[in-house]
């Protein structure tokens, strides 16, 4: 698992550096793989606005940029195709120092005549920044962007990314809120959780959800939202976290959940609500069903596969990747948002098994938190509500008879931790333990 450092801290944030926190989570049991940088050396680069353009006068592909940095203009010569007045954009400016095609090395901007016109420095793209593989054309920063201030501080590149290999018994530490426990007990401060309030819903719409599969589904939360903006922005700050989690931004929905699932440790699934055919159906696949998964992928699905369908076929593989023909796109209205528990033991080898691995697999088949559904369901909807607008439904919670009303509670003896341990531990140290780890705690 990989994750931003600033985003950790933001939960959990003792007072110890970062060798120092990667020393106590690998002898915790969370082994530190890797940390790295989260963006590549390079400095003297701005933000900065173009404020006209015109084309090159000796090459069609070229043109001649105006860009202020809030402090002096400046003349660019440009070739990418998203170029345009108004724009705002990271400068280069001359004398800056941008990451080269190895690693390690670097080039320094300098002044220049491209056919015959002055240049004073280089727009740049995500990957010229070294914040991405490849880039389709300049970095668009939010109209909000300060002008003038340093591309590093705006986008707090001064981070590290660390990156966990857990085994797999550590599925609770498959987020930032798993981690960040861990290292407030370590520790003994303070988890600084994130809080936000319940959405409350502004239409009565549902949709109906039957769970045939009890054992595999014992816990399943949807929710509509209708009227939501696809072609909104997802916010640079979470897509920043998102990238240096690993993952690519797609959509603002998508990347909601995605920011959940590595927040929570809940991942979840949207489908377009218009492409649903009258209620969702949790069950086995009929055998030798057929379904195309978001990635292209045809699959011939096995008898023991659990998936989500509709009336009419199968929408997902549950736990592993949603469906092309069910999945949100630049058309897509209105929404149904899913947060379900899925038993490890089903989940367990069936990605693999159709030669997939996903985010989603890997958490399900660790085990997830079987009381998180609702609490991830709130969030995705919060995020979703401030960043795509749309009209909340209430909350549709189905649970069967597997799901248990009450947490069980376990009995631990001080003589049991001492025999297993080898240490003694003062009741109030073994207390505080547990509390910090969200146990309710009762001595006796």
């Amino acid at each position: 698992m990989k994750f931003s450092e600033q985003w950790l801290r933001s939960w959990a944030n003792p007072d110890i550096t970062t060798q120092a926190m990667c020393d106590q989570l690998t002898m915790a049991g969370l082994e530190v793989d890797s940390v790295e940088p989260a963006a590549a050396d390079f400095s003297d680069v701005y933000v900065a606005r173009v404020v006209s353009l015109e084309k090159h006068p000796d090459a069609d592909k070229l043109n001649v940029c105006q860009v202020t940095d809030g402090k002096e203009a400046l003349q660019i010569v440009c070739g990418a195709a998203n170029v345009r007045a108004g724009l705002i954009i990271p400068l280069a400016k001359i004398g800056a120092v941008l990451p080269g095609a190895t690693e390690g090395e670097t080039w320094k901007i300098k002044p220049a005549k491209l056919r015959g016109v002055e240049s004073s420095g280089m727009l740049c793209s995500e990957k010229e920044l070294g914040l991405a593989d490849s880039a389709d054309g300049l970095m668009e920063l939010p109209d909000d962007a300060p002008i003038g201030q340093d591309i590093r501080e705006y986008l707090q590149l001064d981070d590290n990314i660390i990156e966990l290999d857990l085994t797999p018994n550590r599925g609770d530490c498959l987020s930032i809120e798993g981690v960040a426990r861990e290292l407030c007990v370590l520790n003994q401060c303070e988890i600084n959780a994130q809080q936000w309030t319940p959405c409350k819903p502004t239409i009565k719409d549902s949709f109906p959800v039957e769970i045939q599969a009890e054992e595999a589904c014992p816990h399943y939360v949807g929710r509509i939202i209708k009227g939501v903006d696809v072609k909104a922005q997802t916010p640079l700050w979470m897509l920043e976290r998102l990238r240096r989690s690993g993952i690519r931004g797609l959509s603002p929905v998508v990347d909601i959940t995605n920011y959940v699932m590595i927040e929570l440790g809940q991942p979840m699934h949207a489908f377009d609500l218009q492409k649903l055919d009258e209620k969702i159906t949790i069950r086995y696949a009929d055998d030798a069903e057929k379904i195309t998964l978001l990635d292209g992928k045809a699959l011939e699905l096995q008898s023991e596969t659990l998936v989500i369908a509709d009336e009419s076929r199968a929408l997902a593989l549950a736990g592993v990747m949603g469906g092309e023909d069910s999945a949100v796109d630049d058309s897509t209205v209105d929404i149904f948002l899913e947060s379900a528990f899925f038993r490890p033991e089903i989940i367990a080898g069936k990605a693999r098994s159709y030669g997939l691995h996903t985010d989603s697999s890997h958490r399900f088949e660790r085990g997830v938190d079987t009381r998180l559904q609702l609490r991830a369901m709130e969030r995705a909807t919060a995020l979703i509500a401030e960043i795509c607008g749309g009209k909340v439904g209430p909350v549709l919670e189905h649970k069967t008879s597997v799901q248990p009303e009450e947490v069980e509670s376990i009995h631990l003896r001080s003589e049991r931790i001492r025999r297993v341990l080898g240490i003694d531990l003062s009741e109030d140290e073994v207390t505080d333990i547990f509390q910090r780890l969200g146990m309710a705690v009762e001595v006796r």
